[in-house]
């Protein structure tokens, strides 16, 4: 492949967006750049305040259990308040809470800002994905997803290693800095996003008309829904678990903490580097299909973690099913933006996103008594059939719903197409007379 074709990929892969979205994108770039708080906050907690791995463990569970409350809370408010005060609030007391680390010291206070951080942090992304899903044309929405999720690996990445330079600065610190990032990202989508909530619909005499009232309960009553939840409940165990069980099983076969470091290293540099040619290779394709794929490359990935035995072996597993992820990831946040209806798109990213934060709370904890007992080859095993069964479960349960979605979307498409070239022909026909 040549540098112009390079480029004209990269070009297509980026064009087309409104300036909003641009927005929004750098939003969370800034956001993720600093931080810095999640990964720091167990070596803060051992080795600055003295307490326990256990009680370091706990509240980081604490943070996720703070999201399985905070999605469903801000898809909620992204749907009544909008989307755009949703987010400057959450965004707010989110710094808020990164600046309490850096004065509270009692275990109790920590445990408690840290869940409260959890709500802030899981509330605001049914309002940003809503967001996307508000501006973005439908044909147009799996590939803007993808673009936010590599800008939020990208601020990940520059975090990750910006933090761990400045350490020697001292954790508050490094706190002090994620709450004056997490401001500026307030700051820039008060001054530059436009709110873009669907208005209230009206009759033929311009009275508002009643809208159903949607609820969390009744969001999961709606069946493909409530199946594709599910399904990415399972995805979400799976690809959680190697953030626990591996750096265990490494230590298990004796290597170095360092060698765990260099391999889940490998997770950010492939989605920063290859986050824009995967979501080129994969666009426009079949929603079941890509579902389908990334569940097997993590049940294939996760699996083949029980036959490593060297740090190059276990990088290569995390290679795979890392490619899994920068496929669900958007492909799946798509296929919910597309069942959701207009009014209640923020409840229903909320309760997608409370899948994600159920199995941030789980697989942990699961992931650890697996590996301190039946031992590590039973918990890949485990993530291998579990992927597996998700994959199965796509093809099998979603292919309708989600073929009436790609049908919709492949229709956009022709006609956004049609459309440009009545335009050129437009164009023509003026430039001729």
């Amino acid at each position: 492949m040549s540098i112009d074709s390079l480029r004209r990929s990269a070009r297509a892969t980026v064009s087309g967006f409104p300036r909003g979205f641009w927005w929004l994108w750098l939003s969370t770039l800034v956001n993720r750049t600093g931080a810095f708080v999640l990964t720091f906050l167990s070596l803060y907690l051992t080795q600055e305040l003295g307490h326990s791995a256990w009680f370091a463990g706990l509240v980081v569970a604490l943070h996720g259990l703070g999201g399985v409350a905070g999605s469903p809370l801000g898809g909620a408010l992204t749907d009544r308040w909008g989307r755009r005060p949703t987010m400057v609030t959450m965004h707010l007391a989110a710094a808020a809470c990164a600046a309490a680390l850096a004065v509270v010291t009692s275990a109790w206070a920590v445990a408690t800002v840290v869940l409260l951080m959890g709500v802030a942090m899981q509330a605001v992304r049914p309002s940003i994905n809503a967001t996307i899903a508000d501006m973005v044309p439908a044909h147009d929405v799996r590939r803007a997803y993808a673009l936010n999720y590599w800008a939020l690996n990208l601020g990940f990445a520059i975090a990750s290693i910006a933090g761990g330079a400045a350490a020697f600065l001292g954790y508050r610190t490094l706190f002090v800095v994620d709450a004056v990032a997490t401001t500026l990202c307030a700051v820039i989508v008060f001054l530059r996003l436009p709110e873009t909530r669907p208005e209230a619909a009206v009759d033929k005499r311009g009275e508002p008309v009643a809208e159903e009232k949607v609820s969390v309960l009744t969001v999961l009553r709606d069946a493909p829904f409530r199946t594709l939840v599910l399904l990415n409940l399972l995805v979400c165990v799976v690809f959680t678990a190697p953030w626990i069980g591996l750096p265990l099983t490494m230590a298990g076969q004796g290597l170095p903490p360092s060698s765990f470091g260099m391999v889940i290293a490998v997770n950010g540099i492939v989605i920063v580097g290859f986050q824009l040619l995967v979501n080129k290779l994969t666009d426009k394709r079949s929603p079941v299909l890509l579902l389908t794929l990334s569940s097997l490359l993590f049940a294939l990935g996760t699996g083949a973690t029980a036959l490593a035995g060297s740090s190059v072996a276990f990088a290569a597993t995390v290679i795979v099913w890392t490619v899994g992820e920068m496929i669900h990831v958007p492909t799946n946040a798509a296929a919910t933006a597309r069942l959701a209806p207009e009014h209640a798109r923020g409840r229903y990213q909320g309760v997608m996103g409370m899948s994600w934060a159920v199995a941030g709370f789980i697989a942990p904890i699961a992931s650890g008594a697996i590996v301190g007992g039946p031992g590590p080859d039973v918990l890949w095993t485990a993530t291998a059939v579990i992927g597996v069964l998700a994959a199965v479960g796509y093809s099998l349960r979603l292919r309708k719903a989600l073929a009436d979605d790609e049908d919709t979307t492949v229709t956009a498409v022709k006609s956004a197409g049609s459309s440009d070239d009545a335009d050129a022909d437009a164009g023509q026909a003026s430039v001729s007379a």
